[in-house]
């Protein structure tokens, strides 16, 4: 009962931010709200200015679509989906309002016309189980490649100890070599 209790707040404060996104700023990656601030607007393609009353006014007065990222006006326009609890995605401006939910959060299709379910934490914890597995695997394989460096590090160990120690019975045996040669030429 407490999860379904996280999950409906969860629900409601998705809904709340994307409802509580002003117009102006409706589609705007965060990253690019810094740009859109100011009263006047400049084209991304530098071809002309605009005042911010034109941001999402439902008319295209930029050519490559920087002033309705929020609309379906710009046919070559980007809307961006924060989708909070899953992957932000941005989806081509026409699929805006168009009846079909494009953003697991529904922010594309805020004219009420179509009641869209927010599926972004369901999506997101797919995301999620795939990440931890492949956390966990990886892990483990840290866990095995150290062990096997230990593994390693005493090996490397033991035969530099009986490098060690051969080369010390060939010190032996070769002085007995030339023992073996000394009393050999003298019995010569």
């Amino acid at each position: 009962m407490k999860t379904h209790g996280l999950f409906l707040l969860f629900g409601l404060i998705c809904l709340i931010s994307v409802s509580a996104l002003s117009k102006d700023l409706l589609g705007i990656a965060p990253q690019d709200e810094i740009y859109f601030k100011s009263e006047i607007i400049k084209c991304k393609d530098g071809s002309k200015k605009i005042s911010k009353a034109q941001l999402n006014d439902d008319f295209c007065d930029c050519p490559d679509g920087t002033d309705e990222p929020g609309t379906s006006a710009c046919p070559g326009g980007k809307f961006y989906c924060q989708n909070a609890g899953h992957v932000p995605i941005s989806v081509f401006s026409s699929r805006v309002n168009d009846g079909i939910c494009d953003c697991c959060d529904g922010s594309d299709e805020y004219d009420n016309r179509v009641k869209c379910l927010n599926t972004c934490w369901e999506a997101g914890k797919v995301a999620r189980d795939k990440l931890k597995k492949k956390i966990t695997t990886y892990q483990e394989g840290v866990t095995v490649r150290n062990q096997e460096v230990e593994q390693a590090k005493q090996a490397l160990a033991k035969d530099e100890a009986e490098l060690l120690k051969l080369k010390n019975e060939e010190k032996i045996l070769k002085g007995l070599i030339q023992q073996l040669k000394a009393k050999y030429r003298k019995l010569l």
